[in-house]
């Protein structure tokens, strides 16, 4: 009797556990008959009061039927007495058996019945046989951009969830997960976390540390790799145990202000596949625009190879009739030697004076605002927030939809934007007014997840760097399998050995680019000295393939299936 109070009164608050509650069901069912009994002996009482005689079984009936609210109406009190007793009966029925008995039975017992058996259908642990695999300890865009990848190169992966409802909906999008405490070492074990290839921890920076620090503890010896949200993070996730620490809003942002047409035409390294180093250059304003590739003397002069061109987005294999412009960002492979010698004759700095207007001061905004100062392009934030640290003149304050605003900010002069906010909607909604406003900009937009960025491009940014693919790019590089490397967004370097169908042929008559979309880059030929052949960068169409050989080549991940299917 004591007890049954606080049980409603858990009941009322909604703090119900998550497990079924038998000692309550009991307790309730007890106090329950116990009101049967009391009100049957009352019930017999007041009957012999008024000069009627019944059974016990006939006032157990008279109670059942009076609490159910069936009243038959064949057995009646005469007395006011009596009728008031009926009253109590009636309401204490509605009350305990048409109120709190069905609450009582779906929290205390149903519903955890029900979660112990969604909480049944969640695996708690990978395939015994299971190794090589990525285990991913938060799912969010990069994860799930980083899943696909995964799965299309064939890779195991689990995802750690400790939510069984974000697990369970997980399973039924096809999505293999492992539920488990985040913070309890067993979870790792029953992952397998010791034949892992990698663990990614993609969520905040505490909740990244307590993982990479309790799966440090199961697998001393397998890669960790984790996103951070602040610089100041870098090194505790590091202690932690972190081999390698992404500070993603950084790299997007230095991504961004180098892709802004003008400034400095530097190649810049976004790829290294065994010393084959793969680098963009922003060729706007300079001498080579408006000639074809085969007039530009690129590879002649610095030997290197320009392998694709960036259009709007947009990526083409290079061709010697290939025309260079203003909205030309070259894709180039060769040595360091090579692109540092191209660095000394194309990499001059763009005379016209250049203003870059950046919406968004978040840390997307300020990492771009950093590269452009290093590189001394002036430049102007719109900010909504004015709290945001790192203000100075060069900062504007107020809404970046407000014309008033933009004006401020010097949108007339502008000759590049970059909209760098976390919301896709906002980016889209920015992107669209930029376009109309001003036509003739330069627009650079973030995305966060991929399907967004076809929707930004139609909008009318010129170049889409999506958060997520740039992540699972770095995690997926971060894997110990050396013959694949994501070098940008859908586009990948990758290594194969000759097969029957080109041993004897020369690249110019296998035609491998026009059946297959992939470009190569190099050729590895003879014995092997120490691990590594000899490779020869950039070979002559002319050049034949031996059995043995292999070949490292650029293109889609569609170009790398057609060329497995082709050849």
């Amino acid at each position: 009797m004591k007890v049954f109070p606080a049980e409603i009164a858990t009941l009322l608050s909604g703090q119900t556990q998550q497990r079924p509650r038998l000692g309550t069901l009991l307790r309730f069912f007890g106090f329950l008959m116990t009101m049967i009994v009391v009100y049957a002996s009352i019930f017999h009482f007041l009957m012999a009061r008024e000069g009627q005689d019944f059974s016990w079984i006939t006032s157990f009936y008279w109670v059942l039927t009076v609490m159910s609210t069936l009243g038959f109406g064949d057995i009646t009190f005469q007395t006011d007495l009596g009728r008031l007793f009926s009253i109590l009966v009636l309401a204490s029925g509605m009350l305990f058996l048409l109120v709190l008995l069905p609450f009582i039975f779906i929290e205390f017992f149903y519903q955890p019945w029900m979660e112990a058996q969604k909480a049944s259908r969640t695996p708690r642990a990978v395939p015994d046989k299971m190794s090589g695999h990525v285990l991913m300890t938060h799912f969010d865009p990069l994860s799930a951009a980083l899943v696909e990848k995964l799965q299309r190169y064939g890779y195991p992966y689990a995802l750690l969830t400790d939510d069984n409802e974000q697990a369970l909906a997980l399973l039924d999008r096809g999505y293999f997960v492992v539920y488990g405490d985040l913070d309890l070492p067993d979870t790792y074990r029953a992952a397998r976390a010791d034949h892992a290839a990698l663990i990614a921890a993609t969520g905040s920076d505490t909740q990244n540390t307590n993982v990479a620090f309790t799966a440090r503890e199961i697998a001393p010896d397998v890669r960790v790799v984790a996103t951070a949200e602040d610089t100041a993070s870098i090194d505790i996730l590091e202690l932690a145990g972190c081999d390698r620490v992404l500070y993603l809003a950084d790299q997007l942002g230095t991504a961004l202000a180098r892709r802004i047409s003008g400034g400095d035409a530097k190649t810049h390294v976004i790829g290294d596949f065994d010393g084959l180093l793969i680098a963009e250059a922003n060729v706007a304003r300079s001498e080579v625009v408006g000639q074809t590739l085969e007039q530009s003397g690129l590879r002649e002069q610095s030997g290197v190879t320009v392998v694709g061109i960036w259009e709007r987005g947009q990526f083409s294999p290079a061709l010697p009739a290939t025309i260079i412009d203003d909205h030309s960002v070259l894709l180039l492979a060769g040595t360091r030697e090579q692109l540092e010698r191209y660095d000394t004759i194309f990499g001059r700095m763009c005379e016209e004076e250049q203003l870059v207007l950046i919406l968004g001061g978040g840390r997307v905004g300020r990492a771009a605002a950093r590269n452009l100062a290093q590189r001394g392009i002036d430049y102007r934030i719109v900010e909504k927030d004015p709290t945001r640290p790192d203000q100075d003149d060069k900062w504007v304050i107020g809404n970046a939809a407000d014309l008033m605003v933009l004006e401020k900010a010097r949108i007339v002069d502008a000759t590049s934007a970059l909209v760098t906010t976390h919301m896709d909607d906002t980016n889209i909604y920015l992107t669209l007014y930029l376009s109309k406003l001003r036509p003739d900009i330069q627009i650079l937009s973030r995305a966060g997840r991929e399907r967004n960025v076809k929707t930004l491009h139609r909008a009318g940014a010129d170049i889409v760097l999506s958060y997520a693919t740039m992540g699972a790019n770095m995690l997926f590089n971060n894997l110990e399998k050396g013959d694949t490397v994501l070098v940008a967004e859908g586009l990948i370097l990758f290594r194969v050995a000759v097969s029957p169908a080109l041993a004897g042929r020369t690249l110019a008559n296998s035609s491998i680019r026009q059946r297959t979309g992939a470009t190569v880059v190099a050729l590895e030929t003879g014995p092997e000295t120490d691990g590594e052949r000899e490779r020869v960068l950039n070979p002559p169409a002319e050049t034949p393939m031996q059995d043995g050989d292999r070949l490292i080549l650029i293109g889609a991940p569609e170009a790398e299936d057609r060329f497995l299917a082709e050849f």
